[in-house]
């Protein structure tokens, strides 16, 4: 597996590491990414960003879609290796949506001792509209705590669904009010987004610190 590259943000002196993976459809440099990202950073930790084979082949114009997420959690490696190799100091691995999922596949191997959790931010529990079709396995072979930052309304698992859930006892989650996939409230809710990423910082910090803990917004 060739490593791949690594887009790095970090402040003066940095708490600790994030290694954040791009969801399915977009780009490691998107928006969102680059918004969540600013925050994280703002709050004091290093974030490196990475993406996927089949994300990296569509700057060079293949159109490929998304394979397995199992068949990504090589390349999740590649990239953790190269992060512990390069930076001291605790890491947790995570992402947005799918590669929150891919990275909590990846905490199903034992990992190196300095990386001490997992978080995903908007993590898929089902397909939009197939609520049936769920993907809790792998919150279950965790072997690292988990922290879900998740909208209340999101298709992928919204709060009333989640709720049913049987969820291991090392897996946190933080609740954004009124939020979508992406964490973001409609205006009339009175809640933003950039209180959201606050939220899901703060999450975040909690991780490496080992104080998660699941809560509402």
């Amino acid at each position: 597996m060739i490593a791949p590259a690594l887009l790095v943000d970090a402040p003066v002196v940095p708490r600790g590491t994030l290694v954040l993976a791009h969801g399915a459809g977009a780009p490691m440099d998107s928006a969102w990414m680059a918004s969540a990202t600013a925050a994280l950073v703002e709050a004091g930790l290093r974030v490196v960003r990475f993406e996927f084979p089949y994300m990296a082949a569509r700057r060079d114009g293949a159109r490929r879609p998304p394979p397995k997420a199992d068949s990504l959690v090589p390349a999740w490696r590649a990239a953790l290796d190269v992060v512990l190799a390069r930076f001291d100091g605790p890491v947790l691995i995570g992402g947005k949506s799918l590669g929150g999922r891919v990275a909590t596949m990846t905490a199903a191997d034992p990992l190196d001792p300095r990386v001490v959790g997992v978080v995903a931010l908007g993590y898929p529990f089902h397909p939009p509209g197939a609520p049936e079709k769920l993907r809790l396995a792998p919150l279950a072979a965790a072997r690292l705590p988990v922290t879900i930052v998740q909208g209340e309304r999101d298709p992928f698992g919204n709060r009333v669904e989640v709720a049913g859930y049987d969820l291991p006892a090392g897996v946190a989650i933080r609740w954004c009010a009124d939020g979508d996939h992406d964490l973001a409230p409609r205006r009339a809710s009175g809640h933003t987004l950039a209180g959201h990423l606050a939220t899901a910082t703060a999450a975040a910090v909690a991780a490496l610190a080992g104080t998660a803990q699941s809560a509402m917004s």
